[in-house]
């Protein structure tokens, strides 16, 4: 009977405008954390890029949440809907994390394994993008989602291996103590990245088993 009535009334579709917007901007904050750690942009303007990009998300995220107590009728559960941009928003402050470790540190170079995470951090916020865009026509799009979903997780497992093989060419290159601790510290960052990219997928792929 709820089912049904909820389908009769009208649904506040607000929502997924603000996903795509949030996830745009994390994209953004992810482009400017790939160019500081590969050197094609000042590692101080990066890292205040990213920390605007994250104020920016915080924003979006609180639209989302004021929308959903204003709202009746939600285009699909609220605890999902509260869920996934959570989820969302804590991949880009992840990022902020990253920056401000990389300004305490005053670090300015960074070995390929990192560069090379920035990449795939860039991926997942791409897929991340393209994955929201299809939940305002998701009983259309199931099959285009898992897959979307499962290339998230898939390359969230190719960022861990990077996470562990930079650890281990700092070891056996016998970095000094501090380079080896401020570059850990780094790479767990990095990787905690791709760990709330990968809980994102997991809160988009509850959506679909929910409403298939």
């Amino acid at each position: 009977m709820l089912g049904w009535f909820r389908a009769l009334m009208p649904r506040e579709e607000r929502f997924f405008e603000l996903f795509t917007r949030h996830a745009q901007v994390t994209v953004a904050g992810a482009i400017a954390l790939r160019a500081l750690l590969n050197g094609s942009k000042d590692v101080a303007e990066g890292c205040s890029e990213i920390a605007q990009r994250e104020a920016e998300a915080d924003e979006l995220t609180r639209e989302v949440l004021t929308a959903l107590r204003r709202t009746f009728i939600t285009p699909f559960d609220r605890g999902d809907i509260k869920d996934l941009i959570t989820s969302m928003d804590d991949a880009i402050d992840q990022m902020n994390k990253t920056a401000h470790v990389i300004t305490l540190f005053e670090l300015r170079t960074f070995a390929q394994p990192m560069q090379d995470m920035g990449e795939i951090i860039v991926r997942a916020a791409e897929l991340t993008v393209q994955a929201v865009e299809l939940l305002g026509t998701l009983a259309n799009n199931t099959n285009r989602l898992n897959a979307l979903t499962e290339e998230i997780v898939r390359i969230e497992e190719r960022a861990d291996q990077l996470h562990h093989q930079g650890r281990k060419e700092l070891f056996l290159k016998r970095a000094d103590a501090i380079a080896f601790v401020t570059c850990t510290e780094v790479y767990d960052h990095l990787e905690k990245v791709m760990d709330r990219f990968e809980d994102v997928a997991n809160e988009i792929s509850a959506i679909v088993i929910e409403s298939v």
